[in-house]
């Protein structure tokens, strides 16, 4: 077997991303043709077709997809080898970073990083984005630079993450509420109306399992998506929000917060990124500042 063309791992990382020989084509600015023909070779030094029509399209094939998965930070430690190192010149950065964050990290830790990164890098722009569930396949991709949540059995086992702090949930009611009065038991606070937190819309969670093995049940009278309705509802009405206190601080400013009568677990909200972004200056910049500004 004679030494294979290694430019082919562009191609190819370019074309499993794509899914398309034109697009392909387009991003690396070469004709459909040669784009074709490359694919060809591609086929017969992997014995596989890759990608095969299906309809007007193409779809990978089941060893492309295993390609995929190792091809690309194949592709990013070439160009890291080859990209001449450069000191980080903050004042001269310009750079895009997209955050993808939950429900109340903008709102209580944002304007602190904004502040940080334009008094050290006015070039450098934030992109916040939604998290509406826990996909690795994002940071993956390099859609999204940095993320944060709480790592679970489901994160990709070869993301990054460096813990930022530790939260627990308190329940919240608004200023004048009964239950900001007198103690609070866990049958008084199973007995409120509450308004129940669920990204994927589940009629419970931890909290109502830690009631039931105290043999009580909460009355969950509507369900959010988020901690900032949860909040909103619960300041201009009687029900009960129950939040992680550390993650809502400035979503709670003159409401009554109170610590939950059960027990629950405490987590770690921490920051991941994708291994290919170990080195690179800029980013390991940015994860100093959400370190700073989350301490």
């Amino acid at each position: 077997m004679g030494t294979p063309d290694l430019n082919l791992l562009v191609t190819l990382d370019v074309l499993l991303a794509e899914g398309s020989v034109a697009a392909a084509a387009r991003r690396l600015r070469l004709s459909p043709s040669a784009m074709s023909r490359a694919l060809a070779r591609l086929r017969a030094t992997t014995g596989d077709p890759l990608l095969v029509r299906a309809g007007r399209g193409l779809v990978a094939t089941p060893r492309a997809l295993e390609l995929r998965e190792r091809v690309g930070p194949l592709v990013e430690a070439a160009r890291t080898v080859l990209r001449p190192t450069e000191a980080l010149k903050l004042e001269r950065l310009e750079r895009t970073f997209t955050l993808r964050t939950s429900d109340g990290f903008v709102e209580n830790f944002g304007p602190a990083l904004l502040a940080r990164t334009a008094s050290e890098a006015p070039g450098v722009r934030l992109r916040f984005v939604g998290k509406p569930d826990k996909d690795g396949t994002p940071l993956r991709s390099g859609t999204i630079d940095l993320e944060t949540g709480v790592v679970v059995d489901t994160t990709p086992p070869e993301l990054r993450a460096q813990a930022l702090f530790a939260d627990r949930y308190v329940g919240v009611v608004r200023s004048g509420h009964p239950l900001a009065r007198g103690k609070l038991s866990a049958a008084r606070y199973a007995k409120g109306r509450h308004v129940h937190v669920s990204r994927h819309g589940l009629d419970t969670g931890p909290i109502d399992e830690g009631l039931e093995a105290l043999g009580f049940a909460r009355d969950i009278v509507t369900i959010v998506g988020g901690f900032s309705m949860a909040l909103a509802l619960a300041r201009g009405s009687d029900l009960i929000a129950s939040v992680p206190e550390r993650h809502t601080g400035n979503l709670r400013a003159g409401m009554h917060s109170f610590a939950l009568p059960i027990v629950l677990a405490k987590m770690t909200v921490s920051m991941l990124w994708h291994p290919r972004l170990d080195g690179d200056a800029a980013h390991r910049w940015l994860r100093g500042c959400v370190r700073d500004v989350c301490a």
